[in-house]
């Protein structure tokens, strides 16, 4: 069900303040050197309302091009995990053959060997890039483009020692208390459990 236009405005307010924090993150050089964490891995959550996913998505475009352009201190090095699932099929050499294992196999039986095919390892493998740089900043998009196929607490438990020097932001459709996750939760919506993670940090 659509969230109704009060809803839908209180959102809208909510991100232009998020987005205000971020930028300020982005801009903040101890959070560009993760300091100040307590010997925790930097990994934020920044969560919003998924009914505004493409404002979000013309958000995560805005700020990459500030990024290139000098206009942000710091390097964002955005990653679409399903445009990476895409890459990872296509290495597999399996893409082709997706259409017609879910018609002759079903949805379910499909998901079942994308798993073993795109794991979080092979996840974890197409995020890494190197060398990482101090101002570097990953934006990790498209989780739920990928959901029910990998799942964020497992994806994160995977990366956060690949990351551990780095800041890393995931652009998060739903709401996270600090230790529990519901994607697609929103004005109206409660969303799914996504399952508990608690080395993670809500930016906002």
């Amino acid at each position: 069900m659509a969230p109704a236009a009060s809803a839908l405005d209180q959102a809208r307010s909510e991100l232009a303040q998020r987005e205000a924090v971020l930028r300020s993150r982005l801009a903040d050089p101890d959070f560009l050197a993760n300091r100040g964490l307590g010997n925790e891995v930097g990994i934020y959550l920044f969560c919003y309302d998924p009914a505004l996913e493409l404002e979000v998505r013309d958000l995560v475009g805005r700020l990459s091009r500030e990024s290139e352009a000098g206009v942000l201190p710091c390097r964002l090095v955005e990653r679409n995990l399903y445009d990476l699932l895409l890459g990872i099929c296509d290495e597999r050499r399996v893409s082709d053959a997706i259409p017609r294992m879910e018609a002759k196999r079903g949805t379910a039986a499909l998901l079942d060997q994308l798993r073993k095919t795109a794991s979080t390892d092979a996840f974890a493998k197409a995020l890494d890039y190197g060398p990482h740089e101090l101002g570097d900043v990953l934006l990790i998009t498209g989780v739920g483009e990928v959901y029910p196929l990998l799942r964020t607490h497992a994806l994160l438990d995977n990366i956060q020692h690949l990351f551990a020097d780095i800041p890393l932001v995931v652009a998060y459709p739903g709401c996270y208390d600090g230790a529990s996750m519901r994607l697609f939760a929103g004005a109206g919506n409660r969303g799914l459990e996504d399952g508990n993670y608690y080395r993670a940090f809500s930016l906002v």
